[in-house]
């Protein structure tokens, strides 16, 4: 029976790409650097902030870059990014059945505690871990199996939700069952190719796995 589920951030939780865009290709204008496109960016989302930013550079300003957009982010007041379509009667249904929510993400802390706040606050997930310093970043499954341990439940009574590569090897890193989903930032195709084996279409079809 499952009765607890982890979930992603970017691209499984939150359509996030709008401002992820925007405040990178700020930062890249700042640095007189060629902006890249909203379909370029999605595909380096997924690995942490300073792995966007340095593929998005791809030289040696980088890490100058990174600073900045570790700075605008955190300060982001996420006006370009909503929930999906059915989320929110998905995360009711999910917190009225006292099903355990938490989120593990490679997002920098303050930034995925800022987003949650204001879009997700009222669905009570009970952790929030993001790139905090404090554990390695995905696919290390640490913060994956301490989100296990803080609800209070067994591996085998939780499910790691996510639309990356990443949240795959996570998954199976952690001795978690992984459902993909296929409104993010990755195709079927590349989910498979990560080894990917169940999958939901959209935000209602998570409730066919609980």
């Amino acid at each position: 029976m499952v009765k607890g589920i982890i979930f992603d951030l970017d691209g499984t939780l939150l359509n996030t790409i709008g401002d992820i865009h925007k405040v990178l290709n700020e930062c890249l204008t700042a640095f007189g650097l060629e902006n890249i496109s909203v379909e370029r960016c999605a595909t380096l989302i997924g690995h942490g902030a300073k792995k966007l930013v340095q593929d998005a550079v791809c030289g040696e300003k980088w890490e100058d870059v990174y600073n900045l957009y570790a700075k605008k982010f955190s300060e982001c007041e996420n006006e370009l990014t909503a929930l999906y379509e059915g989320e929110e009667e998905v995360l009711s249904e999910l917190q009225r059945r006292g099903i355990k929510l938490a989120v593990v993400t490679n997002k920098p802390q303050r930034a995925t505690e800022n987003v949650c706040r204001k879009l997700l606050s009222k669905f009570g997930f009970c952790v929030l871990f993001g790139q905090n310093g404090d554990y390695p970043l995905k696919p290390d499954p640490t913060a994956t199996i301490k989100a296990v341990e803080i609800m209070g439940l067994k591996k085998s009574e939780c499910i790691f939700f996510g639309d990356g590569e990443a949240d795959v090897q996570t998954a199976k890193n952690a001795g978690l069952d992984c459902v993909s989903v296929l409104w993010g930032y990755r195709t079927k195709d590349q989910l498979q190719t990560a080894g990917a084996s169940a999958f939901a279409k959209s935000f209602p079809d998570i409730l066919k796995f609980v």
